[in-house]
């Protein structure tokens, strides 16, 4: 039998606990999509536990910029919509042209930006058990250029929403004052009265 053939047993086995391991792990994150805050709290602890350990060590100052980047990359990225409204056919201009809805397409899903942003910490964490991520570097001015360079990316996005006229967030559907309710002659309907 020679080496590197697929009839190898430990390989199969290896594979086969490669693969359920991953179905288990689609299975939970498939489960979990519904679940929009508990997933969020999850990334608020991870950041929350890198942080600290960033704090404790007093040092991995250039991992937590990096990721710092990374999360304002995919932040610009979920508030921006799928199509570039600068190119091609743009939104309408006009009240008549304005008669068909288009709903909101993020770039980048809620799902898969929560997904991203957990994964990136998760990695920096890891990332600061080792110290040649360890590069001495001033943190003030790592900090200062982090948030001139988040003002300033902001300020593009939102004078980009306010030209577009678009809003990325939105608090579910809408709800009618009197929906269904019919007032005149011959009421039908429901009634207010039940």
């Amino acid at each position: 039998m020679m080496e590197g053939t697929d009839d190898d047993p430990g390989h199969q086995s290896m594979d086969q606990t490669s693969a359920k391991l991953k179905r288990a792990v689609q299975y939970w994150l498939d489960k979990s999509t519904i679940h929009i805050v508990p997933r969020w709290c999850v990334f608020a602890l991870l950041l929350s536990l890198f942080f600290l350990r960033i704090y404790l060590i007093q040092g991995y100052f250039i991992v937590a910029y990096g990721l710092g980047i990374f999360l304002l990359n995919n932040f610009i990225a979920f508030l921006s919509p799928l199509e570039d409204l600068n190119e091609g056919p743009g939104l309408p201009t006009t009240e008549s042209e304005g008669k068909e809805y288009r709903p909101f397409t993020r770039r980048l899903p809620e799902f898969k930006f929560w997904m991203a942003c957990s994964r990136g910490t998760a990695t920096c964490i890891f990332m600061t058990f080792f110290p040649v991520f360890d590069i001495p570097v001033f943190w003030p001015i790592l900090l200062m250029y982090f948030f001139i360079l988040f003002f300033m990316t902001m300020k593009r996005q939102i004078l980009h929403m306010y030209k577009h006229k678009y809003v990325p967030i939105s608090w579910g559907k809408s709800k009618y004052k009197d929906a269904g309710v019919e007032h005149g002659m011959y009421g039908g309907g429901m009634s207010k009265s039940r």
